[in-house]
């Protein structure tokens, strides 16, 4: 195919670029993406495959970094983030493609089979994987065929972050001046690709420890406070107030759910600590951190209500911190406006949506980097039902090179 400007496609010129991309290898590289187990902060092998795919590709060492976010990352980690950052061919804003490599542990042992018009995993007992190694092949094969075409582009950053799914630290810990500090922000990571994520919601994440008195729970129990009780009664009374689970008051909304409880040595021993996780989310950052108030206020008055015969009750030392903030774009934000067209272009109409979950997007429009989130082919993630839709995985590559391409204004010529 001859070098041609992407600023004079026409439509018939960009129908005709993409009828040629490789589906057959994008198809290839997404199989063996799915086989490589890589949890979060155990992303190694995943990130070594994209390098070694890239070399391949014609991409020089030099064009590709490792961001070290597991050195800021709370949970350390074996490897950073991949990021390939390409001079433009031609004039324009940088722009970032971007979506995590790793996933939940339910997919560790993922065998990717096609099925008719889907992906799942031979084995029953794991999840695909297609959260979000789907993205990463998206990114993949938009860079490799971007090279293997000959085709001139703005300036591009792909962007392969990690530890997504336990904290959004890839994207939150991300070095901007090593990203390029891109204008336009583009991220993979869901299911339909004609749905544009233009925001999600805000969330904290709580450590809740209670600290009671140990006695044997045959010969003395009285003289024990038991720190079960506490938060027995903390949740109970969250519970019965409307302030666990979905959560509606005055117009807002919200949610809040304890995950887990971790505490106890026998059963003979009445139990002087119990750690809590939990967790709010609201859209609205005022009700959210009224959610997390009622949740501190319930746990230090449910220690009051429990003591020992000699008077003695627990303590509670109550931790919260912000995962990460809400955000909504408007719809002429230019990455909006970009990928709206991107979706016409293919004859589909384009859904706007606001997420109830955390996408690194949330990070990346904190930092200044609006970023608007298109799905990839994913169903039923976290679960072992996962699988994925091979008509909107191939739908998403070809947006997906629009939209390095720059060529969404001849799209919607």
């Amino acid at each position: 195919m001859p070098r041609v400007s992407s600023a004079a496609y026409s439509r018939k010129e960009l129908r005709s670029l993409l009828a040629q991309l490789d589906s057959k290898q994008a198809l290839e590289d997404l199989l063996q993406l799915l086989a490589i187990p890589g949890p979060s902060t155990q992303e190694g092998e995943v990130i070594r495959f994209l390098q070694t795919r890239l070399r391949e590709g014609g991409y020089r060492p030099s064009q590709m970094t490792l961001d070290p976010v597991q050195e800021k990352s709370p949970l350390g980690g074996e490897v950073g983030s991949l990021v390939l950052c390409l001079p433009g061919t031609r004039p324009g804003p940088r722009r970032l493609l971007m979506a995590h490599v790793d996933t939940v542990p339910l997919c560790v042992g993922s065998r990717p089979v096609v099925r008719g018009r889907w992906i799942r995993s031979a084995d029953p007992q794991t999840a695909l994987g297609a959260d979000n190694r789907a993205g990463a092949a998206v990114l993949l094969h938009v860079a490799l065929e971007l090279r293997r075409l000959g085709l001139e582009h703005p300036p591009l950053t792909f962007f392969w972050p990690v530890q997504e799914e336990v904290g959004l630290f890839g994207a939150r810990f991300a070095d901007l001046k090593r990203l390029g500090r891109p204008r336009l922000a583009f991220n993979w990571d869901g299911g339909d690709p004609c749905k544009l994520t233009i925001g999600a919601t805000g969330a904290y994440r709580m450590e809740i420890h209670i600290h009671g008195q140990a006695s044997h729970a045959g010969a003395a129990p009285e003289q024990g406070v038991s720190a079960a009780a506490v938060a027995a009664l903390a949740i109970a009374q969250l519970q019965q107030d409307g302030w666990h689970g979905r959560i509606e008051k005055h117009g807002q909304l919200g949610t809040s759910n304890i995950g887990v409880l971790q505490g106890g040595s026998a059963t003979n021993v009445v139990m002087d600590h119990l750690l809590v996780r939990a967790e709010v989310r609201s859209h609205d950052p005022k009700f959210r951190k009224q959610i997390l108030q009622q949740f501190r206020q319930a746990f230090h008055q449910a220690a009051q209500q429990v003591q020992s015969a000699r008077g003695k009750r627990a303590r509670v030392r109550f931790h919260a911190q912000l995962d990460y903030e809400s955000f909504v774009l408007g719809r002429s934000e230019p990455c909006v406006q970009a990928a709206w067209q991107a979706v016409r272009h293919l004859g589909s109409q384009p859904q706007l949506a606001v997420a109830n979950g955390g996408l690194d997007a949330n990070w990346l429009t904190a930092r200044g980097v609006p970023t608007v989130s298109l799905g990839c082919g994913q169903e039923n993630q976290h679960t072992t039902a996962e699988r994925l839709r091979l008509s909107w995985f191939a739908k998403a590559c070809k947006i997906a090179m629009i939209l390095a391409l720059g060529a969404e204004s001849a799209a919607a010529e």
